[in-house]
């Protein structure tokens, strides 16, 4: 029992480390932007690469928002697959997205991050929040 007890401060704690990651890229996503670009490039290639990346990165704050939203009302933090697929995601997104800044990793790899580490929880949070509200207006 005190594995499952230690699921909710542990998911917190990836997930809020994940958030400040995030943020962490919004600030120095300059050099990630020049790490998708060829060498010599122009003005419009550069914005569009940037624009690219400031869209996935509202997106998946778009996406914490959901997810915390859900965790913080009670509706999942008690739910133990829940908790565990999202401690995974998020600790695996925190190293990911580690070595995405520090590394200068291209563009193209943030979508798969996105998906495996931000959407996936997300939707999976969605689910369950229909599931519980949907049970009880059935119930009603």
């Amino acid at each position: 029992m005190p594995a499952i007890s230690s699921l909710v401060p542990a998911r917190f704690l990836t997930l809020t480390a994940h958030l400040v990651i995030v943020i962490t890229i919004f600030w120095s996503r300059d050099s990630n932007v020049l790490a998708c670009l060829p060498l010599q490039y122009t003005q419009e290639q550069y914005q569009a690469r940037d624009t690219e990346l400031i869209v996935a990165l509202s997106v998946t704050l778009g996406l914490f928002v959901i997810e915390l939203a859900g965790f913080l009302s009670g509706v999942s933090m008690f739910n133990s697959s829940q908790s565990l697929l999202s401690l995974v995601a998020h600790c695996s997104a925190s190293v990911c997205l580690s070595f995405f800044v520090f590394q200068q990793w291209e563009c193209w790899t943030y979508w798969y991050m996105f998906g495996f580490c931000s959407a996936l929880p997300a939707v999976m949070e969605i689910v369950i929040f229909i599931a519980v509200f949907g049970l009880k207006k059935k119930a009603l």
